[in-house]
């Protein structure tokens, strides 16, 4: 499934799945990162920080954060690897608000740099970045082989992606025990914190929705990469991809 325009937050109303996206994520920018940490129970920090570290044998210098919302991965990139500069990209404007103060606060100016851009059609030439990384936002993207053909093109030949996603756990008893969870607390939760009755439902559909490890491995070598490897986190609750153009 290369294409996820049928699963919308706002199902029903008009609209791509692009503009409802960033009509979400604006209106969610200010409880995002409470409500996140809050429904991860705080195990995404660890996700995070094991995705990066796995970028650390290549030493890359120049990058680009994709969907990079509030700027968590960004931020722990260049506190982690050290690199000369980020660029991340995102295309709500209510979310890079939020990443830009926390970027000031952690004193990243002169390393991180926020733009808005389309991940399925990026403003950036051919080979320019030494590694792309994406996480938890694919399952966002209009159409995800437009994304990854996009990530593939502005990476420097041996540059390497990293995409990390939430995942639905592929074996009993997890796999029923999130879905309960998904589909109730999440919602829940998500309606208490930020008031957006769309918003959390949504969530666990996408998820439902992505291709897991063995469908989307093979579709990111049918987009060019090679040496594609994943590995999932929390009994499959996340899962991580590295790849090398």
């Amino acid at each position: 499934m290369a294409r996820n325009e049928t699963i919308k937050p706002y199902a029903g109303t008009g609209g791509t799945k692009r503009q409802q996206v960033e009509t979400m994520f604006d209106s969610i920018a200010p409880t995002y990162d409470r409500l996140n940490h809050t429904l991860a129970l705080g195990i995404d920090r660890r996700w995070r920080r094991k995705a990066i570290d796995a970028l650390k044998p290549y030493a890359p210098d120049v990058m680009l954060d994709v969907a990079t919302g509030t700027g968590d991965f960004a931020i722990l990139a260049a506190q982690r690897l050290d690199p000369a500069r980020i660029i991340a990209i995102d295309i709500s404007e209510g979310m890079m608000d939020v990443a830009r103060a926390k970027i000031h606060a952690a004193g990243l100016d002169t390393t991180i740099f926020l733009q808005g851009d389309d991940c399925t059609d990026l403003s950036f030439a051919d080979d320019t970045f030494d590694a792309v990384t994406v996480a938890y936002g694919a399952r966002n993207f209009d159409d995800l082989e437009a994304g990854l053909r996009e990530m593939y093109r502005v990476l420097k030949p041996g540059g390497h992606l990293m995409l990390v996603e939430l995942t639905t756990p592929p074996r009993f008893p997890m796999r029923q025990l999130f879905g309960v969870y998904a589909h109730a607390v999440m919602p829940a939760v998500g309606r208490l914190i930020s008031h957006d009755d769309s918003a959390y439902t949504y969530l666990p559909r996408s998820m439902e929705a992505f291709p897991q490890a063995e469908q989307l491995a093979p579709l990111m070598r049918q987009c060019g990469f090679s040496d594609v490897a994943y590995k999932r986190f929390t009994f499959g609750l996340s899962t991580m991809y590295l790849a090398t153009k």
